[in-house]
């Protein structure tokens, strides 16, 4: 699915990390593991085309989406990305209804999905009967799974997560990984950024970002 080649990252005269190249395919669960400084967020963000790498080239199914135009970096973001990241990117003055009921109608405008219920999801998070609260209310935890309902409700190809187990004890951890794994075997192909030897271990495989070492798990 995603097929990273000779990616470089400079900023001034300090680059970041050199001639990447590593490949995820649908199904798969990649973890991008290194020491603080290495450039993990910064790898993810390349990928979300929310940053621009300094050379190589990131194809999404044969396309070098790095050469995409505006037009086609909104439809890669509506119609096949997901986002789980720290700042959790809600809408903060809306409810936690508000906010899904967006990523509905996002889903709707790009291609058909199966449909998936808000109330369900919010039950799958453990925040039933949460629908109701605005986001400014919740805390940084609660936010996380808002977010993490966000991603179920738009079952997008690829989700891209930075450190999603940040703000959340360890029940709620293994929750996070548990539906990121059931996205995964359903066929979304996930790259989760993490500190976390858990949450490695419980990746198909793991890309060290700076040692630019790519290991599959047995």
């Amino acid at each position: 699915m995603i097929d990273v080649e000779n990616l470089s990252k400079t900023f001034g005269s300090r680059t970041v990390w050199h001639d990447i190249s590593f490949t995820v395919n649908r199904g798969e669960m990649l973890a991008l593991v290194g020491p603080s400084g290495s450039g993990k967020s910064t790898l993810l963000n390349c990928l979300g085309l929310l940053e621009q790498p300094t050379k190589g080239e990131i194809r999404y199914e044969g396309k070098d989406i790095t050469r995409f135009g505006r037009r086609d970096i909104r439809q890669y973001r509506r119609d096949i990305l997901g986002y789980l990241f720290q700042h959790y990117a809600l809408i903060e003055t809306a409810t936690v209804r508000e906010n899904l009921e967006v990523a509905a109608k996002l889903r709707r405008s790009s291609q058909p999905r199966v449909g998936t219920d808000i109330v369900e999801v919010l039950d799958r998070v453990g925040l039933a009967g949460r629908e109701e609260e605005r986001i400014s209310h919740l805390s940084g935890g609660e936010q996380q799974r808002v977010a993490l309902a966000r991603l179920m409700i738009q079952q997008p190809a690829l989700v891209l997560a930075d450190e999603p187990t940040g703000a959340l004890d360890d029940t709620n951890s293994t929750m996070v990984i548990d539906i990121l794994n059931e996205m995964s075997k359903a066929g979304c192909a996930v790259i989760i950024a993490t500190h976390d030897n858990g949450i490695r271990d419980q990746c198909g495989a793991v890309f060290a970002v700076g040692g630019q070492s790519l290991v599959h798990s047995p």
